[in-house]
């Protein structure tokens, strides 16, 4: 059954993801860059192609979203699997994007759009007026494996507005299967915050729950945005990506106190401020 990890994007997921690879999926509990691939994300073109999906329509990969859960789940329907999405939970053209036959449950990580900006700003190569339009609008991100100019290596994930992912995903909420996590918390308690996932891991795995202090220790010494910082530099990361010059872009650029929202130009500050004051409220941003 899968729990997943979702996220607008430039939110605090990788972060996540490195917590849990490290604490789950390593024996001492320091991270290493190859147990990430224990958490792959969805859709993953090279998933849907092995099931003879055709991934250059976009329409044949939403209708297959569920088929190709219960595939991933039929191995082993006891198994928790780990998988990150960047996806809205809306239906498209009526095909839902999960259901509650192969989903246990969702951690939802969200952060300040105000800081989310500058990241995105940055991943994406674009300004910040672009970056803020974006959040703002619903529209798709094409995500690519390679990070391939080739059509046939891209696969499209429908993200929407910064405001419709954070909001669709309440829906496991009202079956009690969502946990949401403030990106700034996990920041700036990071022992506390990641203790609660934990448990909450455990619980919709009806598992006794018991802390392993030494991995826990291990983890969070080896999975800081410094270490993470160190790692890229001395030996890449993954997930960064090209820009126009050829150049991997910085993927651990920006920690929480170089990306303060208030540092953002004052009329994309407020335009923001406006537009997601329910949700900015609501998540005591403002």
């Amino acid at each position: 059954m899968i729990i997943w990890l979702a996220s607008y994007p430039k939110s605090g997921n990788t972060f996540l993801r490195s917590l849990l690879s490290a604490y789950l999926f390593t024996k001492d509990g320091n991270f290493e860059l190859n147990s990430l691939n224990n958490i792959s994300q969805f859709p993953d073109k090279n998933v849907f192609k092995k099931f003879g999906i055709d991934t250059s329509n976009d329409l044949e990969l939403v209708k297959n979203y569920i088929k190709v859960q219960q595939k991933l789940n039929s191995n082993n329907e006891k198994k928790i699997r780990f998988l990150k999405t960047h996806s809205s939970f809306y239906d498209i053209n009526g095909h839902k994007f999960t259901d509650l036959n192969n989903t246990l449950g969702v951690i939802y990580i969200v952060r300040d759009p105000r800081s989310v900006v500058k990241s995105y700003a940055n991943h994406n190569q674009m300004s910040l007026e672009l970056a803020t339009n974006q959040l703002l609008e619903i529209g798709t991100l094409t995500g690519e494996k390679k990070h391939s100019k080739i059509v046939e290596d891209k696969i499209i994930t429908h993200v929407g507005s910064w405001s419709s992912n954070y909001n669709t995903w309440k829906e496991f909420k009202k079956i009690k299967r969502y946990l949401l996590v403030k990106y700034e918390d996990l920041v700036n308690n990071t022992e506390k915050t990641f203790v609660e996932i934990l448990s909450f891991i455990y619980k919709l795995g009806k598992s006794d729950f018991q802390i392993d202090q030494r991995k826990l220790i291990n983890t969070l010494r080896t999975t800081t945005f410094s270490e993470m910082q160190k790692i890229e530099k001395e030996i890449g990361f993954p997930e960064a990506i090209k820009g126009i010059d050829g150049k991997k872009i910085t993927f651990f650029k920006y920690g929480l106190k170089n990306n303060d929202p208030n540092l953002l130009p004052n009329k994309l500050k407020n335009k923001i401020e406006l537009e997601l004051k329910t949700e900015l409220e609501e998540l005591s941003y403002i």
